[in-house]
Order: structure tokens, then C-alpha cells, then sequence
């Protein structure tokens, strides 16, 4: 004993810290905290950043002066910063934080490479730093929780792989036989994190920093989704099931409440998630078989998600006392509750008749914070607040401040979601309602203007959390300086047996545990299963997206006015998927087709519509009308909580860089005809006057050759292709 606390209190040289020494039939080893301690910074320092960006973002729809007028700080372009931030950097780092302190232990091996780990937390960093940058500079592909461009995907790639190679060489030089659950899941997010991230990202490049997807419309909807909810399921919930059943039982000092309901629990949900991302497209003009398929299995998922918060809960049995006093546990209590929620309200919000009216809502809004500030922002604080005393041999400096960040948090997460949910609501029930002569009793305006108190709540319950999470900073910081990290643990375990004889009894699953790669595969099978069946048809059976002849590829000036509507982060706030409701063809026009979006990469139907929808404003409103709209919104709309994009009157369009979009797109499929791109500015330039003089007509004098006159060619063209069918078609 004497000897393994000597050799604890010294701190080993790098070579000696990898080294393994053989003495009595032990192996002696060091673990690896110092990897967890950086990780454990980086979480609660992007956790500290993304709050506060999104803390700006909720009053910016409450206070639009606080977008500044300049375009890098605009809600469009700060509001992907903060859920890239929230999802990637904050939750992201705290994975990788409760991995490899985890892995190490149930593996009984140190880390299979320090310098792959150093590779991975750098490379990361690196990554979240890019993906600010860029973001802010409007360089998006424009596709929720995929806004990321082509070179920053490369490198998400490529650090996941380090992240991979280096998780499986340290399961393969594991000292313990079977995988406990907690790999299991690691495994699973691996795997399919990868598979998701590969697959959406599939994108053609046209300059170093600005791609198209290679998916257009329905299925670039689909893929996007699959990968949008997967990407939840598999970051943000498959990875912290991971560290619940390692991390609660800890904490709690109980062995977790059933094996058996671990095992089904973690086959059933890996199965059931990847089939569910369709219902975030329900009324769309995504084809109803799809639809339906994302329902069906979208209710099936209560019952694995409830199977993992029941086991999660039920380990607390025998030490329900101990949440009263341990500060740890209340946060990890909180959390699994909070998945117990989200996971039931997600379901819920599933069933067609609930999504009629959830949908485009702040309802979803609610729904989704549940479970990030519930589920994984306060298992996050319970992990830091058990791993840094530990691995800096010292105390918690005050735990009055610790469950001063409890409530804080717990009161946050209610005035964040409460006024929200009530927010949801009411736009559902406006947005319907007619008056008894058969018109709609609401502007979309009133709506707006209605829902500010609302935001107002929403953004004071965002003050309480971070409010919070500042303590647990200040927290850790006390209990880091007055201890001393032991970076590299002195460990003794006994090697692994090279032969294996199976006990009489053994469950069966066993078989699959003691193989890491046949868990691996079995997984991939498992969820590429369901990927594909959603997936392929929507390529091969042509009914599913019916031809429209109508139907035009973009010009010139529109493309380059997209791209524009892209980079300013319009599809945040604005949907352009009009549903098969009364109510919506009244607000807005013909219901969308499916042929409609053939030549729209990406699509750009939009999850939330805090103005309305956009996808019949085509020749709705004059050119001068969107000129003002644009520099002035509240001129034109008062009341508006809209930015003013003062910069797109002055920014010349790039025009250099349209021969390389036309020959993207050909690439793609579009059917611009062969050598286009050489003459594609001419016909820009002649649309770009014509615009130009029309708004000189209203007395508004400005060059042909600004952003804001090939963005107004955009929005005109938005969803008059079907019109002119309708036309062609009337007898």
C-alpha cells in the first residue's frame, strides 16, 4: 500500500507514465486524467461561450437593436452559432471528457496513444474555433446542426477517426474481459455518428470555403433529418446514456438497477432512433409513406428511452436519502428526469394531429431545451462537480455554491420552457383561427408582436441558468486551486487471460461484449438498417417525386440571391413548405409540391417560423417593397423583430465566382445547357437592370450590380414555377 501511494504522489515522467511495469502477476500502469482535466476545461469554458451566444440570440428576438446592424452578429448567423456551439463544443467536450476518464477505468488500460488523445483535443478545438469564424462570416450550408462547410467536415472526419482509433486500441488492450455498458454506447455513437456525418455531408465544392449539397429538395429534407434527429440521438443522448450508467452508479455508490434492461434497452433504442427522423417533416411534401414510417417508430421509441430512464432512477434505490445531501446527485436525478421527459414529449410531438400543431411552434423550441439545459447540461455539471475533486485529490470547495447552481439551473430550465411552451400555443391556435365570415382573424404580425413578452421570460430564464453555471465556474476554479491534479494514476490490475472459459450460467450477451469489433459491426447493421430503408427508395421509385414541367432551374442572379438568403441565416427564422391546411393555403397560398424543389440545393423548408412562410412571396409584394423591407423591416411591417441588413446595399455581388456555381450545379443535374457557365453573367446583368429600373420607378436609385437586387431576384422567384403550371393548365 505504502509503495502504490508513493508512486501516486509522484508524478511520473511521460515515458514512465506509458510504460507498464510486470511485477507478482500484476501490470502496473498509470491513467491518464490529464486528457479528462483538458477536456473538462474546454467543456465548462464553450459551455460559458455558447450560453452566452445564445442568451443573445433569445433577446434579439425581443430587442432587434441588439443585432447592431452589422452582419456578423445578426440572429441568422449568431443563432447556428450558438446550437453549434451548445451541441459540438459544450456537449461535444463533455462526452470526450466522461469517455476517457471512463474508458480507462472499466478497460483497465490507459489510453492506447497520448499523442492521438492530444491529436483529438486540439484538432477539436481547433474545429469549434473554425466553425465560429466561419459561421460568422456567413460561410453555411444552410442545413440545422450541418451548417458546417466542406473543409470543416473534412476535418470533423478526420478527428473522429483519432477519436475512434484511439477509443478501440484501448478497448482492444483492455485487462477486463467483458465490455460494461457504458462502451456499448460509446461504440454506437461512434459508429453511427460517423455514418450520419458521412452521408450528409456529401457536398460539391465551388470555391475553397462554399459548397453545394448533393442532395436536392425531398431528399436533401430527408437526409438532413435523418441526420438532424440522429444527430441528437447520437451525440446528444446515445454518448451520455453512456456516461449516465457509468457515472450515476458512482456517484450513487449502487451497482445499476438491471443488466438485462441495459441490454434492451440499448438494442431497442439504437434500432428504433435511426427510423424516426421523418417526423420532423410531417403535411410536408415529403412522400406520406416516409412520414408515416417516422411516426410509427417515433411513438415505438418511448419504450427504450423510458427503459434507460427507469434504470437510470431505479439504481438510486437505497440511497433516495443521500439526493438530499449530495449535490451530485440532485444535478444527475434532474437530468434523468429531464430525459425521462423530452424522451416522452418527442412521441408525443410525433402524432400527426400533435405535430398539426407543435410544428413551425415555439413548442418544439421548449421541447428541444428540455432536454439539452435538463438532460445533458446538468448531467454535464454532476459529472465536473464528481471528476474534478477526484482527480485533483481535494474537496468540492463549497457546496452551498454548488446547490446554488442546482436551483438557479433548475429555475432557469422552468422560465425557459414554461413561457414557451405557452408561447407554442398561442401561435398555433392565431395562426388558425377564422372569423366567423371565413377569414383568418390574425396577421402574422400580431403573432409576433404578441409573443414578445414570451421571449422576454425566456431569455430571463436563460440569465438564471448561465447565472448558474458562472458559480460552477467560479466553483471549480477555488476547488482546482487548492488541490493538485494527480495527472498520471498509479493502477495495478491483473492482465487479461489469453484463453477465455465461460462460467456456467453466463448470459448470453456476453458473447457479444467480449468482441468490441463484432459490437461495432452488429451496431452499424443495426442502425444502417433503418437508414436505408428510408433512404433509398426516395432515390429509386420516381412516384415519390412526382415531375413538374413548370419548373425551372434558377437564373443566374436568383442562384447568386439564394446563396445570399443562405449566408444571412434566413431559413432560422423563415419556413417555405406551405402544409395541406386551410389556414395555411389561406396565409399563404397553394399548399408545396414535391417537384417543386428538384433544383433546390439545399432545401430550405425551415423547423421554425418566427416570421412567416416564404414559400408563395413570389410576385406577392413589389420590388421596392422588399428593397425597404430589407434596409427598414419595421417600415414595412411594424412591429418587426427583424434585422435590418444595411450591408447588402452596399456589398457588390460577386459575380467572378458564378461560372463556378452554374458548373456545380450541372454537376448536380441541374439542366442549364452545355457551356452556360461562360455566358450565365450576361443574363445575370440583364435581370439585375431590369430590377434595377423598376425600382427606379419607385424612386429608389441604386446599382444593378449590389447583393440586394440579386436577393430580391430570389425572393421573386420563390414559388411561382407552380404557379405558372396552374396557369398553363386552366382551360
Amino acid at each position: 500500500m505504502d509503495s502504490l501511494r508513493n508512486r501516486e504522489e509522484q508524478q511520473p515522467t511521460a515515458a514512465q507514465a506509458v510504460a507498464v511495469e510486470h511485477s507478482g502477476g500484476m501490470d502496473h500502469f498509470y491513467y491518464d486524467n490529464k486528457i479528462a482535466k483538458w477536456f473538462a476545461y474546454a467543456t465548462i469554458f464553450w459551455g460559458v461561450v455558447g450560453m452566452l451566444v445564445g442568451l443573445i440570440a433569445a433577446f434579439q428576438l425581443v430587442f432587434p437593436e441588439l443585432n447592431f446592424n452589422t452582419a456578423q452578429t445578426t440572429f441568422g448567423r449568431v443563432r447556428p452559432v450558438h446550437t453549434n456551439a451548445v451541441i459540438f463544443a459544450f456537449v461535444g467536450n463533455g462526452i470526450f471528457m466522461g469517455v476517457y476518464y471512463s474508458l480507462q477505468r472499466l478497460c483497465k488500460a490507459r489510453m492506447f496513444s497520448d499523442a492521438l488523445s492530444k491529436i483529438h483535443f486540439w484538432g477539436w478545438q481547433l474545429i469549434i474555433v473554425f466553425a465560429a469564424v466561419t459561421l460568422l462570416a456567413g460561410y453555411t450550408t444552410g442545413k440545422e446542426y450541418a451548417e458546417l462547410e466542406w473543409p470543416l467536415d473534412i476535418m470533423i472526419t478526420l478527428i473522429w477517426v483519432v477519436f475512434g482509433w484511439n477509443m478501440f486500441g484501448t478497448i482492444l488492450k483492455r485487462r477486463e474481459r467483458h465490455l460494461y455498458v457504458a462502451i456499448w454506447f460509446y461504440i454506437a455513437t461512434f459508429v453511427t455518428v460517423a455514418m450520419l456525418h458521412i452521408v450528409n455531408s456529401w457536398e460539391i465544392p465551388f470555391t475553397w470555403l462554399k459548397s453545394y449539397s448533393w442532395y436536392a429538395g425531398v431528399q436533401d429534407a430527408l437526409v438532413q433529418w435523418w441526420y438532424g434527429h440522429n444527430a441528437v440521438a447520437f451525440f446528444l443522448t446515445t454518448p451520455y446514456l453512456g456516461l449516465m450508467y457509468y457515472f450515476l452508479p458512482k456517484a450513487a455508490n449502487r451497482p445499476v438497477y438491471s443488466y438485462r434492461l441495459s441490454i434492451i434497452h440499448f438494442w431497442s433504442l439504437i434500432f428504433l432512433y435511426i427510423w424516426a427522423g421523418p417526423h420532423h417533416l410531417l403535411y410536408s411534401s415529403l412522400p406520406d409513406w416516409a412520414q408515416s414510417l417516422g411516426t410509427v417508430f417515433s411513438v415505438m421509441l418511448i419504450a427504450p428511452s423510458w427503459g434507460g430512464m427507469i434504470n437510470g432512477l431505479l439504481t438510486l434505490r437505497g440511497a433516495w436519502d443521500k439526493v438530499r445531501e449530495d449535490v451530485v446527485l440532485k444535478f444527475m436525478v434532474v437530468a434523468v428526469t429531464a430525459y425521462g421527459m423530452a424522451t416522452f414529449e418527442g412521441p408525443m410531438l410525433s402524432l400527426k394531429n400533435v405535430n398539426a400543431i407543435s410544428h413551425f411552434t415555439d413548442w418544439t423550441i421548449a421541447h428541444v431545451h428540455v432536454g439539452a439545459l435538463g438532460w445533458n447540461g446538468f448531467l454535464t455539471f454532476g459529472v465536473l462537480y464528481w471528476l474534478i475533486p477526484r482527480i485533483f485529490r481535494t474537496s468540492i470547495h463549497s457546496t452551498k455554491l454548488a446547490n446554488w447552481h442546482f436551483w438557479l439551473g433548475t429555475l432557469g430550465i422552468v422560465f425557459y420552457a414554461v413561457p414557451l411552451y405557452w408561447a407554442g400555443f398561442m401561435q398555433s391556435l392565431a395562426w388558425k383561427e377564422f372569423t366567423p365570415e371565413g377569414q383568418l382573424k390574425y396577421q402574422f404580425m400580431e403573432t409576433v408582436t404578441q409573443l414578445r413578452p414570451f421571449y422576454l421570460m425566456r431569455g430571463i430564464g436563460g440569465v438564471f441558468y448561465l447565472t448558474g453555471v458562472i458559480m460552477m465556474v467560479v466553483n471549480i476554479w477555488k476547488t482546482v486551486k487548492k488541490g493538485t491534479c494527480l495527472n498520471n494514476e498509479a493502477v495495478s490490475a491483473a492482465p487479461l487471460a489469453k484463453e477465455y472459459t465461460p462460467h456456467a450460467g453466463t448470459h448470453w450477451h456476453r458473447w457479444i461484449e467480449r468482441k468490441p469489433i463484432q459490437m461495432l459491426v452488429f451496431s452499424l447493421i443495426v442502425v444502417g438498417i433503418g437508414g436505408a430503408i428510408e433512404i433509398i427508395p426516395t432515390y429509386l421509385v420516381k412516384s415519390n417525386i412526382p415531375t413538374i414541367s413548370s419548373v425551372k432551374p434558377y437564373t443566374p442572379l436568383e442562384l447568386q440571391g439564394r446563396d445570399i438568403y443562405v449566408r444571412e441565416g434566413c431559413y432560422t427564422c423563415h419556413s417555405q413548405m406551405v402544409r395541406p391546411f386551410r389556414s395555411e393555403v389561406a396565409r399563404y397560398g397553394e399548399y408545396s409540391k414535391s417537384g417543386e424543389f428538384i433544383y433546390d440545393h439545399p432545401f430550405q423548408w425551415g423547423s421554425k417560423r418566427t416570421g412567416p412562410d416564404l414559400a408563395r412571396v413570389g410576385g406577392k409584394y413589389p420590388d421596392s417593397w422588399h428593397f425597404n423591407h430589407m434596409y427598414d423591416p419595421s417600415s414595412m411591417s411594424p412591429g418587426s423583430i427583424m434585422p435590418n441588413y444595411p450591408w447588402l446595399f452596399k456589398n457588390d455581388l460577386d459575380k467572378d465566382v458564378t461560372p463556378a456555381k452554374i458548373r456545380a450545379m450541372q454537376t448536380l443535374g441541374v439542366p442549364y445547357p452545355e457551356g452556360y457557365d461562360k455566358k450565365a453573367n450576361e443574363d445575370l446583368e440583364k435581370q439585375a437592370k431590369k430590377i434595377a429600373a423598376n425600382l427606379e420607378k419607385d424612386n429608389i436609385k441604386i446599382s444593378s450590380d449590389k447583393e440586394i437586387i440579386a436577393l430580391i431576384a430570389y425572393l421573386q422567384r420563390i414559388g411561382t414555377d407552380i404557379k405558372l403550371e396552374q396557369k398553363n393548365t386552366t382551360p
